[in-house]
């Protein structure tokens, strides 16, 4: 008893500033198990050792607290997207460049599942705010891909061509791809999918 009562002593003592950090710890821990519905105040507070007062002593509400917790996971996915995307786009062909960024992109993915797990997870039955900045974070993903193709593909100047198509069409298959290393499981490598999506988009790639 004295042990199960020890975590609720020291979380007393911390600052809001300092909680916050242990609190959305314990938040990702749940949405990653009960999706968006089951993420409630109570949930976090029990997950974390304290009790939900302590919880709404650092975030107002749940959509605050999932907004919270998408911020910090959305600064994981943009450090791999800014990774992924090569050096200098005009070495080496657009073929290349998806095959090794997206492969990069996807082994990141891979090994942060939950990061991946909350941003796809909070697409669905969430509050207006917090699906706004899951678009919001997708729209930053297909504007880096749009700017790298433009770089990479001699000649092409016209930013209005055809590369926002191209680079919505990428990213839809790198989310799925990502989807399928996070969410649905599958027995393919990031490499071997990533193989596919250079295949599917080379075409397209001499077509623009």
């Amino acid at each position: 008893m004295v042990d199960a009562e020890e975590p609720r002593r020291r979380a007393a003592h911390l600052g809001p500033e300092r909680r916050r950090p242990l609190i959305l710890d314990a938040a990702l821990e749940v949405f990653d198990q009960r999706g968006y519905a089951g993420t409630t105040m109570q949930a976090v507070a029990d997950a974390a050792g304290v009790t939900k007062p302590v919880v709404y002593d650092s975030f107002a509400n749940r959509d605050e607290l999932l907004l919270a917790l998408l911020a910090r996971e959305e600064q994981h996915l943009v450090l791999s997207i800014m990774a992924a995307l090569p050096a200098d786009p005009t070495v080496g062909t657009p073929e290349e460049h998806v095959l090794d960024g997206l492969t990069a992109f996807l082994e990141t993915a891979a090994k942060t599942p939950h990061s991946w797990r909350i941003v796809f997870g909070a697409q669905y039955g969430a509050a207006p705010a917090v699906a706004e900045r899951v678009r919001a974070a997708r729209a930053f993903l297909v504007e880096g891909l749009r700017l790298t193709l433009l770089k990479s593909l001699p000649g092409v100047t016209d930013p209005d061509a055809n590369l926002p198509v191209l680079a919505e069409m990428l990213a839809s298959m790198t989310e799925s791809c990502a989807r399928m290393l996070a969410v649905d499981g599958t027995d393919r490598t990031p490499r071997e999918l990533a193989q596919v999506v250079s295949q599917i988009v080379g075409g397209g790639f001499r077509t623009v």
